[in-house]
């Protein structure tokens, strides 16, 4: 904190903005000597805690705190300070990617998600929330290269934002090249972004955004400021973030590292389930109904149907002699375990506790000192191997892979479970013949929230976080999301993202409400919506409109707030060439952007590959994050969240004839933050002959 000085940057002198200049810079190069310092005293606590922890618990926990803490001071994160505020009372704040204080204690840099730097983000002219003015820095590594402020006295001050009315500093940052890793956008996040990335805790937020909207920013931001601000609850209960492929992993995986937080679990819905692999996929309708909320229903009929009453009295021998339990009562005692709820497993045990308690009644009429004494009683039944047996046969201990194999393979099982939830025809959907052995199991994405569901039927839920951020989760099916539901601590603590315009799966949300209800409609939930593209530029954003109009009218199009300058590039190839000239034109690409992507259905896969190692261009390994000079073959599917520089749509017909088509085209049109090429053999989808017209 400081007093303002009196310095404008928007309309002084150049002197005067020279000044400003040197004055930032000196607090900005003050700044990074002091995290040093912060640093350097943080490693040596490291290592004396570190040399104590061996036999101290509590060294321990204080090593790996503050191995985190040095972790979030690396000077390789990005900008430290990238802007400042001054308010009305003659306060000034410098904002920053984390918090630095000198050596008394004093900030001189603001962590970004303080109270005190909201205003950084959202103050407007028309409402400056108590600011005199603003300033955003425009860095080249530690060095300030110019100011931009804003002079909230004076709403007619020249050079105070760009001619599109964005700061100078977004369109600095958007202008970047894509290094195939997505970057932090904590020095430009917009105002509706950060209403979104403050939202409470316990506020179940869903986000509805079109392409190059931020969205999977914001929810990556949000999580961010969530660990700031109830750091002990989610250091203790974790944080978890979902994506649709190890892919997009690895394109988010350094944000939140950026942030200075490396303690978040981020995985995919199948890394949920390690245990099983899926060796395939489904045909869309069989997936769409493994996806429908009624199997939730069926799998718990199956696991319960296994319980059955016992035919004949149950008979123990024991050490004072021959207990009899009536079939009847021993029914009654099953009937009564299964009503009492909870886990399935849970409820086993309390029958096998209840026909204890019974032999106990009636040995205590003899032996009246067994009277209380549940457990030896219990543990003398345990040695009957007939009685064990017998209880096995009404209450079997079961697994989640034999309920559902037997769902599947089982046409009795299956008609049972599903009576009066599924036709026939849905039941013969399900059936398949089950391999030979359980680790041969032909297992499906769409098998395994079925899978989950039975488990946790079963055991319970799973390890359970304190927030849950799931993106592209416009794909998740109704039991996927109660797959994820189960993971929340408290059931409502969420951030949902996704762009319905970009639904491709067989069970798909047509509309978030959908997914709420199968997130079981927590209390307080909203459906923000990000309609203002930073990413995608207008020439391409108007193409990729034209498709939304087409396939999903009722969705708001993205408007976006750039322009590349460059208009789409539309190439008809000749027949049987379009390999041949995907790869000159991604070649040619390559040697002036950084990454360069080719999207093409995977039929045409082996054509281009082939056709890009001729002309001597390297491929990127799969996952891997761009390489300079080289290009990647993508696709569609597997493109969702992803940027590049400059894309190549390879036979848009090809894509749109898929599963999914339409959300797959809209997908493949939007990747490229630069320049977008269409190459092309058969002739255009009708959807898009007008934009290559244009």
């Amino acid at each position: 904190m400081g007093d303002a000085d009196d310095v404008t940057a928007g309309s002084a002198a150049p002197e005067g903005r020279d000044a400003s200049r040197l004055l930032e810079q000196a607090h900005l190069d003050r700044a990074y000597e002091l995290l040093a310092g912060m640093s350097t005293r943080a490693s040596a606590a490291a290592a004396d805690a570190e040399a104590r922890a061996p036999g101290d618990w509590d060294a321990t926990v204080a090593h790996r705190f503050l191995q985190q803490r040095l972790a979030s001071m690396s000077a390789n994160l990005g900008p430290l300070c990238f802007g400042r505020i001054d308010e009305e009372t003659g306060d000034s704040w410098h904002i920053g990617r984390r918090h630095v204080e000198d050596d008394l204690g004093e900030p001189v840099v603001v962590d970004w998600r303080a109270p005190v730097s909201v205003p950084f983000y959202r103050a407007t002219f028309r409402d400056p929330l108590g600011l005199k003015r603003r300033r955003r820095f425009i860095l080249d590594e530690r060095r300030l290269a110019d100011i931009v402020e804003e002079d909230f006295h004076d709403p007619h001050a020249e050079s105070v934002v760009s001619a599109s009315g964005l700061p100078d500093p977004l369109l600095a940052e958007l202008g970047r090249a894509r290094t195939g890793a997505m970057r932090d956008i904590v020095a430009t996040i917009a105002g509706e972004q950060d209403a979104i990335i403050r939202a409470p805790l316990d506020v179940p937020v869903i986000v509805q955004g079109g392409p190059g909207t931020g969205k999977t920013a914001v929810g990556l931001h949000r999580a961010a400021w969530l660990l700031y601000e109830h750091r002990e609850h989610l250091e203790r209960h974790g944080a978890l973030v979902l994506g649709p492929n190890r892919v997009f992993l690895a394109y988010i995986s350094e944000v939140l590292p950026s942030l200075g937080e490396v303690a978040v679990a981020q995985t995919t819905l199948a890394g949920l389930c390690p245990e099983w692999r899926p060796k395939g996929e489904e045909v869309a309708e069989v997936a769409a109904l493994k996806g429908d909320i009624r199997m939730a229903e069926v799998v718990a009929r199956a696991a319960e149907a296994a319980v059955r009453p016992p035919t004949e009295d149950l008979e123990a021998s024991t050490r004072w002699g021959i207990v009899a339990i009536g079939a009847q009562v021993v029914a009654e005692l099953a009937r009564q375990s299964l009503e009492s709820g909870g886990p399935l497993g849970e409820r086993r045990a309390r029958f096998r506790r209840a026909v204890g308690r019974a032999a106990m009644g009636r040995l205590a009429r003899v032996r009246p000192e067994l009277a209380g004494d549940l457990e030896e009683v219990l543990a003398e039944l345990g040695k009957d191997r007939a009685v064990q047996a017998a209880l096995n046969r009404i209450w079997p201990a079961q697994s989640a892979v034999a309920i559902v194999r037997a769902l599947y393979g089982r046409p009795s099982v299956l008609r049972a479970a599903s009576a009066g939830l599924l036709s026939s025809a849905e039941q013969a959907l399900l059936r398949r013949r089950g391999a030979r052995s359980v680790a041969d199991e032909p297992w499906t994405t769409a098998d395994l929230p079925l899978l989950d569901e039975a488990r946790s039927y079963l055991a319970g839920p799973p390890r359970r976080y304190g927030h849950v951020v799931v993106d592209e989760a416009q794909d998740l099916s109704p039991m996927a999301l109660r797959m994820v539901s189960r993971r929340s601590i408290d059931g409502r603590s969420f951030t949902i993202l996704g762009d319905l315009a970009q639904a491709t799966a067989p069970a798909a949300a047509v509309d978030w409400e959908v997914t709420l209800a199968a997130l079981g409609r927590p209390e307080g939930s909203r459906i923000e919506e990000l309609s203002v593209g930073y990413r995608v530029p207008g020439e391409i954003m108007d193409v990729a409109n034209r498709v939304l109009l087409a396939t999903s009218p009722g969705l708001r199009p993205t408007t976006s707030v750039r322009s590349s300058g460059r208009a789409p590039v539309w190439l008809r190839c000749e027949t049987g060439g379009l390999a041949t000239s995907v790869a000159s034109v991604a070649g040619s690409l390559s040697d002036d952007h950084h990454s360069v992507a080719v999207i093409a259905s995977s039929v045409l896969h082996d054509e281009i590959t082939a056709a890009l190692g001729d002309a001597g261009i390297p491929l990127v390994p799969y996952g891997h994050a761009s390489l300079a000079g080289h290009v990647a073959l993508v696709r569609p599917e597997l493109a969702k969240g992803l940027e590049f520089d400059a894309v190549v749509v390879a036979e848009p017909r090809l894509i749109l004839a898929e599963p999914g088509g339409a959300g797959l085209l809209y997908i493949a049109l939007t990747r490229a933050v630069q320049f977008l090429a269409v190459l092309y053999s058969d002739d255009l989808p009708a959807l898009l002959a007008d934009a290559a017209a244009a």
